[in-house]
């Protein structure tokens, strides 16, 4: 059975910016949606603690070849690791200002975006038939030309947003309606 997973970024929730949203839209179709609340901040975020508890969900079956991701932020290039890291094959990872190895936003969020980071992320194509990766051209937290890497490095589809800051309520995007025809 589909099912899908919401994953919020560095320093945010399942309550943030249009997560909510999208998860509420998803479940009114009859869909299965997880939204963990990965731990945030100095000291608590970083792959290992993100990564114990994507484990429980996989060793609970529930991330498997019939699964989407959709992350924002950083969450994408951890997805990516952990696929890759893990063997996991998923249906589609959905990429909302998705980005790697890049360093210079601020001492606190390169310390805990640090170790999310890899050298092999265009591997994570192995693990997903579909990877639609969505970003903009004024990001006020990542550079634009660290997204199109980043986008790309592994994306089957892009989706360019003008004038989409980082996709997240400070940008006016409490709602997403764009992502639901990728879904």
């Amino acid at each position: 059975m589909e099912n899908y997973f919401i994953i919020h970024g560095s320093f945010s929730s399942p309550y943030s910016n249009w997560i909510g949203w999208l998860h509420d839209f998803i479940e009114t179709d009859g869909k299965q949606v997880y939204v963990p609340n990965f731990p945030i901040g100095v000291g608590y975020q970083n792959y290992e603690n993100w990564s114990k508890l994507f484990q429980y969900y996989l060793d609970l079956g529930l991330i498997h070849e019939n699964t989407v991701i959709v992350a924002h932020s950083i969450a994408p290039v951890f997805v990516a690791k952990f696929l890759v890291e893990h063997k996991v094959k998923i249906k589609k990872l959905i990429s909302v200002c998705g980005f790697n190895n890049y360093l210079g936003i601020d001492k606190e969020y390169d310390e805990v975006n640090r170790t999310m980071y890899f050298d092999n992320l265009q591997e994570v194509k192995q693990y997903t038939n579909e990877i639609i990766c969505f970003y903009s051209d004024n990001d006020p937290y990542v550079k634009q030309e660290i997204e199109k890497e980043f986008v790309e490095t592994i994306a089957t589809e892009q989706v360019f947003i003008p004038k989409a800051g980082h996709i997240n309520s400070e940008s006016g995007y409490d709602t997403f309606e764009e992502i639901v025809s990728y879904l």
